[in-house]
Formats: C-alpha cells, structure tokens, sequence
C-alpha cells in the first residue's frame, strides 16, 4: 500500500471506513455506486476506476466512471460490451491483477479517445454465485516493480471490501424495485376496486335515469326535464371520478421534479379536475431522502382522495413546511368528516391504516383530527436525512 497517502494497513483500513460511512448516507443507487468507484479511486491512488453493472444482453445496464472529464467520456463513444478482460471477470467470477492490460492476450483493444491504461485492478461483484457486474482500476501512481504490477495484494483485498458493498447496493435496489412494482400493483388493483364501484353506480343511475326522461317525454314534460337535469349532474359526476383516477395512475415524477414540485403539479390538476378549490402552499422545506419523499407524496394523494370523493368537501388545503431537519405535510379540508373514535370502520374505509404505516415506515408520524360536520385534519411528520 502507498505510504504516501497516509501509510500502513490501519490507515487503508480507516479511509475504507470513511468510504462505506459516505456510502450509507446516499439512497440513490447509482449515488452508491458513484461514491465506491471515487472511494476505490482514491484509496488505492489509481488515475481511473470504473464499474459496470451487467444487462441481461452482453453490456452494462450501468457504467460509472472518475478519472475521466465529461468531454472524453463523450469522445470515447459507446458502453463498452462484455469482452476480453471484463467478460473474463464476469464470466469466470476471478479477479485480474495485471501489470499492463494492453499485454494480455485477452485484450482486444479501446476507443482512440480511451485514456492510456497499463497496470489493472479488477474484481467481480457477485451475490452469492451470481455476478452482478465488476469494478476496476488502472494506472497506479506508484513506482512499479520490474515487468510488475503497481496494484498489491493489500489493493486486492481492500477493493473486494468496496465491491461486497457494491453487491449489498445492487441487491437492495433489486429489492427496492420489486416492493415499488408490488405497491404500484396494490395501488392500481385499489383503484380499479373503487372505480367499479363508483363510477360503475354513477353510470347505472345515468342509465336508469334516462329511461325514466324518455319515458315521461310526451305525458309529463316538467318531470322529464328534471330527469334530464339529473342526468347531466350523474354525468359530471362520473367525469370527476374518472378525472382523479386518470390522476392516480399518472405516475409521480418525485425523480425528476422532486416531492414540491410534484405535489405542486398533481394539486393543480386536482384543482382543474374537480368542483372544489384544491390549493397548494410550501414553506422553507429541502430536499429529503426518496424514502421519506415518496411517503410523502403517496399520505398526500390518499388525504386528497379522502377529502375529494368521501368527504365532499369545497376547500381543500396542502401545505408542506420544514420541520427540524425533515418536513410536516398537512391536509385541512370541510367537508363532512368523521368520528375518529370510530377506528376500525372509519379506519380501513379511509385509509387511515396504510396512511400510518407509510408514516411508520420511514420514521415519521401521523395525526388525524376531525368533527363530524366540521371537515378534517391530517397532519404527517418525517425526519430529514
């Protein structure tokens, strides 16, 4: 190890240490990845580092890089594919110690705008017998030994710490996608449930209704035009229900527009949508962690079903304001309410239950105070990151 970054195994072991605490402060995985490639990078005081996680097609779903500015990433082209060195650590799950890549009969050559590489560090990233992809580092800054590699045996093993994490990253993003896939399909299969019995009873009246017009035409003109009448509100009734549901299946762009700008948008439309003033207030509030963000947003859009389509309320009010480090969401509305000693019934119809659970999950709090008659309140803390 080089004893000119800080010398000795116990300093290694120390920087690797401030390396896995940066990590676990990033939830984003790409973020994670980001920081063990500039952590490898730095530890082993190489000039480039990179990691690739593999597609299920011969390439990389994702490929981070540090040593290499924006302009030569762009010249040098394409992803690399599977091949010669890397499709050696993939393939075969070894590690590749070598002292000049460029001399290994497997090496198959690199873009003309591909920085110079000689020595090379490279290990897998598996999960048990599974290889999820690889990181890699070339050119270290050290005298090298004769026909030798610059890269040790201490480099080895201090990386294969760095690429275990990277693993944990990848499997628990793996995770987190299939419990965001469960709880879109919980999500749609609740609202196809309420959409069948809303708006399918608003249109069995509508039809019902009509029959009755067109059967009082000619022997009771005044009766038909009330009928008629009922008819248009069945009809616009329906058109708010199916309004807030094309909203609900919108997918929420918390990835690139953030949780203010995305609550902004979604109460706008609900404000456009339905015949009730839906307004949005935000006060102070930063940037939170996607977890909290997320719970959010989904506490949020339940509080606004409730009010808008349980309630029938003709004010509802968002505000979003800082809250220590994190954030208070709350949702005010006068519409009927409820009693909230009634727990179970107003609980499960509500969605009280999952509304606390969301709050619960990632550390935060729920309150919901309300009058029958006198509308509600529903108020959510989360801490920041």
């Amino acid at each position: 190890m080089t004893k000119g970054r800080g010398g000795g195994p116990g300093a290694g072991l120390s920087r690797v240490s401030g390396a896995l605490l940066a990590m676990s402060r990033h939830l984003e995985v790409r973020d994670v990845l980001k920081t063990i490639v500039v952590s490898a990078r730095e530890l082993l005081d190489a000039e480039y580092a990179a990691l690739g996680v593999s597609d299920d097609h011969g390439g990389f779903a994702q490929f981070v890089v540090d040593g290499v500015s924006d302009e030569q990433w762009k010249a040098i082209g394409p992803l690399p594919r599977q091949h010669g060195i890397l499709a050696a650590m993939l393939k075969d799950a070894t590690p590749q110690r070598l002292a000049d890549v460029r001399r290994d009969v497997r090496f198959e050559g690199w873009p003309s705008a591909h920085p110079e590489m000689s020595d090379f560090l490279g290990l897998p990233i598996a999960d048990g017998d599974e290889v999820l992809g690889a990181v890699f580092l070339a050119n270290k800054r050290c005298p090298k030994p004769e026909g030798g590699c610059g890269f040790t045996a201490e480099d080895e093993e201090l990386l294969a710490i760095l690429a275990q994490h990277a693993a944990i990253a990848l499997t628990n993003a793996r995770l987190y996608e299939r419990s965001r896939e469960l709880t879109i399909a919980g999500e749609r299969a609740r609202l196809a449930h309420e959409l069948h019995d809303a708006v399918s009873q608003k249109l069995f009246s509508l039809r019902l209704t009509a029959q009755a017009a067109t059967a009082l035409v000619d022997r009771d003109p005044g009766r038909a035009k009330d009928e008629l009448q009922q008819i248009a509100l069945l009809a616009a009734e329906a058109t708010d229900e199916l309004r807030s549901a094309v909203v609900e299946l919108r997918p929420a762009a918390l990835d690139e527009d953030g949780l203010v700008a995305t609550l902004r948008t979604q109460v706008q439309v609900l404000d456009r949508a339905h015949t009730a003033q839906v307004a949005f207030a935000c006060h102070g509030v930063r940037a939170l962690p996607a977890a909290q963000e997320g719970a959010v947003l989904r506490v949020a859009q339940e509080a606004l079903h409730n009010a808008l389509r349980h309630a029938d309320a003709r004010q509802v009010d968002v505000t979003l304001t800082r809250h220590g480090q994190g954030a208070r969401l709350r949702v005010t509305d006068d519409g009927r309410g409820f009693d909230p000693s009634a727990v179970r019934r107003a609980g499960r119809h509500l969605g009280l239950v999952s509304m606390r659970d969301r709050a619960g999950g990632v550390g935060g709090a729920l309150t919901v105070e309300s009058v029958p008659g006198k509308g509600t309140v529903i108020e959510m803390e989360v801490p920041g990151g």
